[in-house]
């Protein structure tokens, strides 16, 4: 499932120098493809964590499936370019954005100890999925054209359905409980909800709730007011300006210098062999006992590895330059991957998870869709490519400074809290003048009048039957 959320809009770089040809577009008109349908996969965070809070991670991945897939074969039936932004782009990316989210939400409900490791081989999907499309792509392209090979990966988009249908709900279901409760308890279970199942609540108290109530109960916007999201959000926000746009240009690139269609998407097998190694990897070592506490510096450091590799991108004049290149950010941007959600989940806790996801992605989307475009842009008015590599490769390694710089003022911040924490607690005139405190509080609101007296007499009866039992 991330397999196809991931590697789906990189594959289809290969039919954009035909697309370009065919309608006669520019390099940044055929570059809003990939990036409207990463924008909306992105972009459409939230509804897919409300709907995986509503109604389950199964049926949002099986509705996504069918999305992609009558996307896909719509695609093959356009006849402008502006149909293949709204069909590829904003229907499969769609479909794509009910595939990913669920996906990266139900590893954090399976696993808590080896989590990293789990969301590495996860992500290990979409490099393998890479290493499949690129030759797909390409013998699909010359035996059926483009028209054709939409049609044939519409229908392999279907199986995303059979990916969701193997999604299995876990966690005590409430239904199970057997024991007696009173009217009051069964108000109560009534809004509880399974860890993945669907949520049920009751109706009248949903009539008492303004809209943003209702959000609010399946995105937490409390995390806005959390030190550690803020940092992760700006830095990636800023990574994101430059993290697809060097992975949709390669196949171009390589034919712009004069190597044969199959050598240039071999390219991307390169990429995605290295990637498929390294995610497993990264996750291993991130999981350590050395690194797992202090995993946002590593983090910090692999986007400024990824940045490092398009500025030395320009230098690559031969083929055999490129395969060094390939290498080098295939091992980049697998590290980056595997840790892009486990370092949010490290910062948020898996409780808050699912509303983090989608909150960092609809603000990821902006740059996820000016990205590619920004490069085409550059490639048009320069007529090379490596003024958008060096773009890249900057903006990238300015987004690792920023994270790095930024996670070592909130360690320090955290470590000041916590040794702020053990202070209060060892120390008992602190402790007693709090207790003090609650007491006073609890004296003034008890306070004497006519509004708490039904109230106070409530109280006493049910203390009386309570110690009566």
């Amino acid at each position: 499932s991330i397999g196809f959320a991931y590697a789906f809009p990189k594959g289809l770089a290969i039919f954009f120098k035909e697309i370009q040809n065919f309608f006669g577009t520019s390099y940044s008109e055929v570059a809003w493809i990939s990036s409207i349908m990463l924008a909306t996969t992105y972009g459409a965070g939230p509804i897919s964590s409300i709907l995986v809070n509503r109604y389950g991670s199964r049926p949002v991945v099986m509705f996504g499936g069918l999305l992609c897939g009558v996307g896909m074969i719509s695609a093959a039936f356009c006849t402008s370019i502006l149909q293949l932004y709204v069909c590829v782009g904003f229907i499969t990316g769609f479909g794509l954005a009910l595939n990913l989210q669920p996906s990266v939400i139900i590893i954090g409900k399976y696993f808590l100890k080896r989590r990293p490791i789990a969301n590495g081989l996860a992500m290990a999907g979409s490099p393998v999925m890479l290493c499949t499309l690129a030759p797909l792509n390409q013998f699909l392209f010359e035996n059926f054209g483009w028209r054709g090979s939409f049609l044939i990966l519409g229908a392999i988009l279907l199986h995303c359905c059979v990916a969701g249908a193997l999604f299995r709900p876990i966690g005590a279901r409430t239904a199970l409980v057997k024991t007696p409760v009173t009217e009051e308890g069964k108000d109560a279970l009534k809004g509880k909800i399974t860890e993945d199942g669907p949520m049920e609540n009751n109706p009248e108290e949903e009539e008492g709730k303004d809209c943003f109530e209702k959000i609010n109960q399946y995105l937490d916007f409390s995390l806005f007011k959390h030190r550690g999201f803020l940092i992760y959000l700006i830095g990636n926000v800023l990574m994101f300006l430059g993290f697809f746009a060097p992975i949709v240009f390669l196949a171009p690139y390589a034919k712009h210098t004069g190597i044969d269609e199959y050598s240039a998407a071999f390219l991307l097998s390169i990429l995605a062999v290295v990637d498929m190694v390294a995610r497993p990897a990264t996750g291993i070592i991130a999981n350590s006992r050395w690194v797992r506490p202090r995993i946002q510096y590593f983090f910090s450091f692999a986007i400024a590895f990824n940045g490092a590799c398009h500025l030395l991108c320009p230098l690559a004049s031969s083929y055999m330059g490129l395969v060094v290149y390939s290498s080098f950010f295939g091992l980049a941007f697998g590290m980056v991957c595997a840790m892009l959600f486990e370092t949010l989940m490290d910062l948020v806790g898996a409780a808050r998870f699912t509303s983090a996801v989608g909150l960092v992605t609809i603000a990821e989307c902006c740059t996820i869709l000016l990205g590619p475009p920004i490069g085409g842009i550059l490639i048009d008015t320069f007529g090379d490519y490596k003024y958008m590599f060096i773009k890249c490769g900057a903006v990238m390694v300015l987004a690792g400074t920023f994270l790095f710089i930024m996670n070592y003022y909130n360690y320090r911040m955290l470590a000041k809290e916590e040794k702020e924490r053990k202070r209060k607690e060892e120390d008992p005139k602190s402790v007693r003048t709090e207790d003090e405190g609650k007491k006073n509080w609890n004296k003034d609101s008890t306070q004497d009048g006519p509004e708490l007296e039904p109230l106070r007499e409530e109280g006493e009866g049910v203390k009386k039957e309570v110690n009566g039992t």
